[in-house]
């Protein structure tokens, strides 16, 4: 019933400022821009999903909520958003598998620049029953528009976003078992640790397990947390040379772990999210 991933949410605490980091960082334009419920939001859409930057905007209780979490865990990743084709089927799914889903509730949004309206049916399972980690699931009613490319390297499309865990057996039964994503990849490996690839359209949510030292750890570290965000592009050499002229700070590019790829790390302009991006092996997508 989950046919994709429509969008991340990334917090930051000036949407401007937010807002001309990723278009310095995709190279595309914002596809669109929405003030209200105590928020700014503005959203860049690429060929298989969207990020939705958002800033805590006003004085009521969303923007307050939105200011503490800032205020505990700086900016960065906060949410992700499964796509579905039958919103209904899905939320009677989520309450069977005890998610605790939220009433489904009918959304409309108004670019503040087009004045063209976006409407969807959303939910929300309760962040206890994901392991921490803030899920929410939409049926849009149409598309959104493309974000339009501004200049030569432009981010193409998400490759994986990564999700780490500290019990990869129950991280597993969520995405896999009871989400019902695709479980294309379970490997471990002395380094790296355990990594899991679960296929959610054309790209991966990745969940990783580091093993940690014997002592039992805090409560709040029990919890699953969003960790970073891969992105594709075309070709490499021209995205580095993009971002390096607009003086983002990148990595030479390198050879990846996946035959064939080759991978690099932007280290600021990301709104504090850990991102690499992946020139994916010739002829198919990483």
């Amino acid at each position: 019933m989950i046919t994709g991933l429509d969008h991340v949410v990334v917090l930051t605490q000036d949407i401007a400022a937010g807002t001309a980091s990723y278009q310095t960082l995709f190279a595309r334009a914002p596809a669109w821009q929405n003030s209200g419920d105590g928020a700014d939001r503005v959203l860049f859409t690429l060929d298989n999903m969207s990020l939705e930057l958002m800033a805590p905007s006003g004085a009521d209780a969303n923007a307050d909520r939105i200011r503490s979490v800032l205020a505990a865990q700086g900016e960065g990743l906060a949410s992700l958003c499964f796509r579905t084709n039958d919103i209904g089927k899905l939320h009677r799914r989520l309450d069977r598998l005890t998610l605790k889903p939220e009433p489904v509730a009918e959304v409309e949004s108004r670019d503040a620049l087009s004045g063209a309206v976006l409407s969807w049916k959303r939910t929300r399972t309760a962040s206890d029953a994901t392991r921490g980690i803030r899920l929410f699931y939409l049926q849009l009613a149409s598309e959104r528009p493309r974000s339009v490319p501004v200049a030569t390297g432009p981010i193409t499309a998400m490759d994986h976003v990564v999700v780490s865990t500290p019990d990869p057996e129950r991280a597993a039964a969520l995405y896999g078992a009871r989400l019902g994503l695709d479980m294309a990849l379970d490997r471990s490996h002395p380094d790296w640790g355990r990594l899991m690839f679960f296929r959610c359209g054309d790209l991966v949510v990745e969940v990783t397990h580091r093993p940690a030292k014997p002592a039992p750890a805090p409560l709040d570290l029990q919890k699953d947390r969003l960790r970073g965000i891969c992105w594709r592009v075309a070709d490499i050499d021209a995205t580095h040379a993009r971002l390096a002229r607009a003086g983002v700070d990148v990595s030479e590019v390198r050879t990846g772990r996946k035959p064939g790829t080759r991978v690099m790390t932007v280290r600021n302009g990301t709104c504090g999210v850990p991102t690499l991006l992946v020139q994916p092996s010739p002829g198919k997508p990483e």
